[in-house]
């Protein structure tokens, strides 16, 4: 399906520690040749520059939940975060952005995977093209319902890339390259189908559906009391089945899956998310087909 974007935006350093997005937009601002394609033009933002610098998440507050448009349109919302959250939106619009890629990295063993955060059916089909070449990548999709104050909702289209395992402040070479070959595939499918000849595609699209977010057991002070247990430790994507053991608590007692169905967690231990209360998302395997 012919779609017309006309620019494109490349994302690194929404999360100041995640060093393959920042060295990413870094190389494309010292090579912009790289991303450019006929007819479609592509500009480099690294978002938290001074989370960058201080090698941290962020200064204030998590910018990658400040897009929200009612905290977008507060004026009295004017921390650091806030703050760039208004101007990076400010020049999305500005510069007539069609299309963001927002790169990130996790401490959980996601692999390569691209996040939609809607189901247009461009993206659908970007992701299948996506897939197709490079079967290892997995597709997440957030449910029809999220609204979201990610940066990746400032346009209707644009993906999420999410690699890892990596601890943050660390370049891992192999998914550095991965990364960049991921971002060339996207640029040359925008530019093909700007020209009415899209890649070929599968006609199906196997995907995860994130259903619900599952927190540590916490006493009543809100203290963690267990940890993820080693059976589940870096299985994103694995099967979750119910009676599956999920946590350990400290003196060696199992806490059990108790769904009423298979599921499949997704960001498992992800460092960043202890602080927002998520020890891991549940999804439902899904098909898409065209």
């Amino acid at each position: 399906m012919v779609v017309p974007i006309q620019r494109v935006a490349i994302v690194g350093g929404t999360h100041g520690g995640e060093l393959t997005g920042v060295f990413l937009a870094k190389k494309f601002q010292q090579f912009p040749l790289k991303i450019q394609r006929n007819h479609v033009e592509t500009i480099t933002l690294l978002a938290n520059e001074k989370a960058i610098t201080m090698g941290t998440r962020y200064i204030d507050t998590d910018l990658n939940r400040a897009f929200n448009p009612q905290d977008l349109a507060n004026p009295q919302l004017m921390n650091y975060e806030q703050s760039i959250a208004k101007n990076i939106a400010r020049r999305i619009q500005q510069e007539k952005i069609d299309f963001i890629i927002d790169l990130h990295s996790t401490t959980a063993n996601m692999g390569l995977t691209i996040i939609l955060h809607n189901s247009h059916p461009y993206l659908l089909h970007l992701a299948a093209y996506l897939t197709q070449i490079n079967p290892n990548v997995k597709v997440l999709q957030h449910p029809p319902d999220y609204n979201g104050s990610c940066l990746i909702n400032l346009v209707e289209l644009g993906i999420t890339i999410e690699v890892g395992a990596i601890a943050n402040g660390l370049l891992d070479a192999q998914l550095f390259q991965e990364t960049e070959y991921l971002i060339h595939a996207i640029l040359d499918y925008i530019a093909a189908d700007k020209q009415g000849k899209p890649p070929i595609a599968s006609e199906n699209l196997t995907f995860y559906r994130i259903q619900k977010k599952v927190d540590y057991p916490r006493n009543k002070q809100g203290e963690i009391q267990a940890m993820i247990h080693p059976q589940l430790q870096f299985k994103d994507y694995k099967p979750l089945y119910p009676g599956n053991p999920m946590f350990i608590t400290f003196d060696g007692k199992e806490i059990f899956y108790v769904g009423d169905s298979t599921a499949y967690p997704v960001f498992i231990n992800e460092a960043a998310y202890y602080e927002k209360g998520i020890a891991m998302y549940l999804t439902q395997k899904e098909k898409y087909c065209f």
